[in-house]
């Protein structure tokens, strides 16, 4: 199944250019590529779980893989508001940047809506919940809402404290069609499907499991069906997370996820103690560690909403005819642990909670009261360019408190941010410093009767390419990406094909680099994006557009 999501022929039909003088490389999505201070948000509770003020740097350790750190800055938030440093902070730490004592420090919440995974009552629920609470909104807090579907980011709002424009940015959330009936019936295929089990009754008339560990045909067909919609859903939400990467203040996710499995292999089999080891599966820390280091990136704690609520799809559904095949309610409680893991996950390594059953309707109010007061400190990192993961511990001095924050962060490359901001382009557009590519797209051909071969021709602007002196010419050394997502939230990956733009010294420029590629594509509807990326420069030039069979 997966090589058939996205295949590439570069074909070169010209390449004439002129040399472009030298400027500064600007960043490729804004703020986010040039962190040069790791921000840590620190919530210290006691014993009871109570918030513990005044403490200083002397009082909290900070440890990165393992090694001691200094502290750089440090500012205590008590209340909202921030604690003059003569008060909690000793000589030799400075104040957090842009952090005014004795003035409020409002919240940015970015409400990331799934609408894939949940069934449409569910995911009204929680939104009708949030209406609710939108006045509790300070006058220095804002918030900003976007919705995915599986193929399309949408911004129903951007950072507004207006009421009235929240409520209706959440009521049109709630009219948008929700796709976890077609959810519920791709795990109905799959049993249908799936051959007769192995499995043998045990106590309480449970099912224990077969003696291999290997899924089966229908099983590992399904299996990597949701695993591409999971990575697709994981783009959604880390490309939000870069559209809106740098309001002020404490920057909250509120993530209402419809459903998402840790363990995609022990979802699937529904098989008690049934071990699952298929290396061709992705495990959970690699499925959403592109969501979780993309907000330690930006600074974003994640408060992960538990959109189904309490087994929804276990009894009859307001929604459905008839009860769901799978009734059983062991293996529906298993199923539910499964996916509450990942909220669990997704927030503690980011520093968030985890808003599980009920808590589900009190999202922001939880969030807010967690956010009032904490400890935001700082440190700068030997930065490496080359994708190391860091671990990041806090604790306490004093006896009896709890740290709670993220976990670790990522050195990010440069290559890894360009990619980045092409999954950005597919789903959410450009960004700030992100050029528009001249992009034609001509007609489908058929290949098989899965596949179709799509022509696209792209042109850059030759006076804006960094071209060098070789003994061939005038040379610049780009890079072409392509990024897809078909109709059903099958995501291909990011390929980095080398493009080599060479002009002869006595041939007579033009006005642009031409090229043409052929991509071939799952013969249904997609939304791809290209990209061309001038390392030397730092440019970057996108474009998406939708193709039909």
């Amino acid at each position: 199944m997966r090589s058939e999501s996205l295949g590439l022929a570069l074909v070169l039909i010209s390449a004439l250019a002129l040399p472009a003088a030298g400027q500064a490389p600007p960043a490729v999505f804004g703020e986010t590529v040039e962190v040069r201070i790791v921000n840590v948000e620190v919530e210290v509770t006691d014993r009871d779980g109570f918030h513990v003020t005044g403490l200083s740097p002397a009082d909290l350790e900070l440890r990165v893989d393992g090694d001691l750190v200094p502290i750089r800055f440090f500012t205590e938030i008590r209340g909202g508001t921030a604690v003059s440093p003569e008060a909690a902070s000793p000589a030799g730490v400075a104040g957090v940047p842009d952090l005014v004592p004795g003035e409020p420090v409002g919240t940015s919440y970015l409400v990331f809506v799934d609408d894939f995974f949940p069934l449409q009552r569910d995911r009204n629920k929680v939104l009708a919940a949030l209406r609710d609470e939108v006045g509790r909104l300070q006058p220095e807090d804002r918030m900003a809402i976007v919705a995915f579907d599986g193929n399309q980011l949408e911004m129903l709002t951007t950072w507004t404290n207006a009421p009235r424009e929240l409520e209706r940015a959440l009521r049109d959330a709630s009219a948008r069609p929700a796709h976890g009936l077609r959810r519920i019936s791709e795990r109905r295929n799959l049993a249908s499907n799936r051959p007769q089990s192995s499995s043998f009754p045990g106590i309480d008339g449970r099912r224990l499991s077969r003696l291999d560990n290997q899924l089966d045909v229908a099983d590992r067909f399904y299996a990597e069906t949701l695993e591409q919609q999971l990575d697709n859903m994981v783009s959604g939400a880390a490309a939000a997370l870069r559209g809106f990467a740098n309001p002020p203040g404490r920057k909250v996710l509120l993530l209402l996820a419809g459903g998402w499995p840790y363990e995609i292999s022990e979802f699937v089999s529904r098989e008690i103690g049934r071990g699952i080891t298929d290396p061709g599966v992705k495990r959970g820390r690699q499925l959403f560690a592109p969501l979780i280091d993309t907000a330690n990136q930006v600074g974003y704690a994640i408060f992960a909403v538990d959109v189904p609520g309490l087994a929804s799809d276990s009894l009859a559904d307001v929604e459905l005819d008839a009860v769901p095949e799978d009734s059983d309610r062991f293996a529906s409680f298993l199923r539910e642990n499964n996916q509450q893991y990942t909220l669990q996950r997704i927030a503690s390594e980011t520093g968030g909670l985890a808003l599980i059953n009920s808590r589900r309707l009190q999202a922001l109010g939880a969030a807010e009261s967690a956010t009032r007061n904490y400890y935001w400190i700082g440190f700068s990192p030997t930065w490496q360019g080359d994708d190391g993961l860091h671990s990041v511990t806090v604790s306490v001095a004093r006896e009896g408190l709890r740290a709670r924050t993220r976990t670790s962060y990522v050195d990010f490359s440069r290559g890894s941010e360009v990619t980045a901001a092409v999954e950005s382009a597919l789903l959410f557009g450009g960004g700030p410093g992100v050029l528009e590519l001249a992009l034609t797209v001509g007609k489908s051909v058929p290949k098989s009767a899965r596949l179709m071969q799509v022509p696209i021709n792209l042109a850059l602007p030759t006076d804006q390419l960094t071209l060098l002196p070789s003994a061939d010419g005038l040379v610049a050394e780009l890079e072409l990406r392509v990024a897809a997502v078909d109709e059903r939230g099958g995501r291909s990956p990011v390929p980095v094909l080398p493009m080599r733009v060479v002009v002869p010294a006595d041939r007579a420029p033009r006005s642009a680099t031409r090229y043409a590629t052929m991509l071939e594509l799952r013969r249904m509807r997609n939304r791809i994006v290209v990209a061309v990326y001038d390392p030397a420069a730092g440019r970057l030039w996108t474009k998406a557009v939708d193709v039909a069979p």
